[in-house]
């Protein structure tokens, strides 16, 4: 690896930002839906994306949305749809990218994620949660 590689690195670990976009910024009420970026955005959303932008911080958008083998609704990429999406909000400009990797970060802000602090917490989670 490279010297430039690990100060890059170094860096989005702890100046970056990731946050999901399904039921994080974007409702998503629908589920994928027919495809479309059709919703709202979720209450204070569009501030914590600015505000986390004035900080200094860079804020990665992750979404499986934006998977290459998720269909669109049309030519375009779904890339495009969620980046006109967060443009018809006036927060694209605070966005570095949008992503269906999980890039590296300093925290993950995502409605989905689980805590990990060890194996045995984590199976009592997954059993009392999921019936695991």
């Amino acid at each position: 690896m490279s010297k430039q590689y690990d100060v890059l690195q170094a860096d989005e670990n702890v100046n970056q930002i990731a946050i999901d976009f399904d039921g994080v910024i974007y409702k998503n009420s629908k589920g994928y839906h027919d495809g479309t970026v059709y919703d709202e955005p979720i209450e204070g959303a569009l501030e914590a994306i600015k505000a986390f932008h004035d900080k200094g911080y860079t804020v990665v958008v992750f979404t499986g949305k934006v998977k290459p083998d998720r269909p669109s609704p049309d030519n375009r990429t779904m890339v495009q749809h969620v980046e006109d999406w967060l443009e018809k909000h006036g927060v694209l400009q605070y966005i570095k990218e949008v992503t269906c990797e999980k890039p590296r970060a300093l925290v993950y802000i995502d409605d989905k994620g689980y805590r990990f602090t060890d194996w045995a917490s984590t199976m009592k989670f997954m059993n009392t949660e999921f019936n695991f």
